[in-house]
């Protein structure tokens, strides 16, 4: 199986009055072709922050500092930078071959223009259509996401569509273009569950029909469990484990993961795992940006924390086949010392 995406020593940090803040630090994963990779953790972890930065989409009044490197396998077989390519071939990249679904469709929608008008002016900018061809094209886009009355809603706001019916509109948007890379950011969170399921089944369907790849985000372990091929856990910014999904599920190797696994209500719990006796809470907060503490920065907070743990930042080591964990409990020569 070839990398689609892989992104090495991503960091990201914003300067404040009180410092630099490094929202995202050391980041890296790999997106295999026609997978779907979970990027999952608690609000505030650096999910969005990982996504914005790759799709070069943070704002510039922000002066985000970012370093790191990542290697884009293009359609064409090329392979690029995302972070150090020109803005005029970003721009081609995005929404093109990359395409991106936000948390919220109504702020990310343009409430003046149709939904129809939105996804044309994508089509004519990537693929050269006239605007009769690109408004057919739009047309069969709702139809792919089983909108129904396609015809009809090609001419409607993005009001007058309710939230599972924007949703699908942002999907077709996003995949318009035919993008061998979706980042999906918390696509389905304001959504009932109901049509929660529906969107994803949709999302599974056609990536089976197109051969994309997709990166997960999302703090819904439930989902994951179901719907994910490789999960990243991240916690403070870091990559603290990742792992195939069924072994990460059976055997979670870091005790925020273990701590993340134990929440879950039984319904939500993975297939075959035993239903939990009590639901598990993590305690305490995560520790502010501005003073993170001198280790692990899971430390404060966990259960089966050494004194050595306080001691530096572990390194994100082996911790069985295919999978990594940043914790002296399962890093090779400290496991016993810990």
């Amino acid at each position: 199986m070839s990398a689609r995406l892989s992104v090495r020593n991503l960091s990201t940090g914003f300067p404040t009055e009180g410092g630099l803040v490094r929202s995202v630090a050391d980041v890296g994963f790999v997106i295999e072709a026609g997978k779907t990779t979970a990027l999952v953790g608690e609000s505030g972890s650096g999910k969005s922050v990982t996504s914005l930065t790759l799709m070069r989409l943070l704002p510039k009044t922000a002066n985000a500092r970012v370093s790191g490197e990542t290697a884009f396998i293009t359609r064409e077989g090329n392979t690029v930078d995302l972070l150090t390519l020109p803005e005029r071939a970003m721009r081609e990249l995005r929404g093109n071959q990359l395409a991106m679904i936000f948390q919220e469709p109504m702020t990310s929608l343009n409430p003046v223009f149709t939904v129809g008008e939105q996804i044309a002016e994508s089509v004519r900018l990537h693929k050269g259509l006239d605007r009769a061809a690109a408004l057919a094209h739009a047309r069969r886009m709702l139809e792919l996401v089983e909108i129904p009355a396609a015809a009809q809603r090609l001419h409607e706001y993005p009001h007058q569509l309710s939230g599972g019916m924007r949703q699908r509109v942002m999907i077709a948007l996003a995949m318009a273009c035919d993008p061998t890379l979706l980042i999906a950011d918390e696509p389905t969170t304001a959504l009932d569950v109901t049509i929660q399921a529906q969107i994803l089944e949709l999302m599974r369907r056609l990536q089976a029909e197109t051969g994309m790849s997709i990166l997960f985000i999302t703090h819904n372990l439930g989902v994951v469990a179901h719907h994910a091929d490789d999960v990243v856990v991240m916690y403070a910014g870091r990559v603290v484990e990742q792992a195939p999904v069924g072994p990460l599920f059976a055997t979670p190797q870091h005790p925020y993961t273990q701590g993340l696994l134990a929440c879950l209500p039984g319904k939500a719990r993975a297939p075959g795992q035993p239903k939990p006796k009590r639901l598990f809470a993590i305690r305490g907060q995560v520790s502010s940006p501005l003073e993170p503490p001198p280790g692990c920065a899971f430390e404060p907070r966990c259960e089966r924390a050494v004194a050595a743990c306080r001691d530096a930042m572990p390194a994100l080591a082996p911790a069985g086949a295919g999978r990594q964990a940043r914790c002296l409990l399962t890093a090779p020569g400290l496991k016993d010392a810990a």
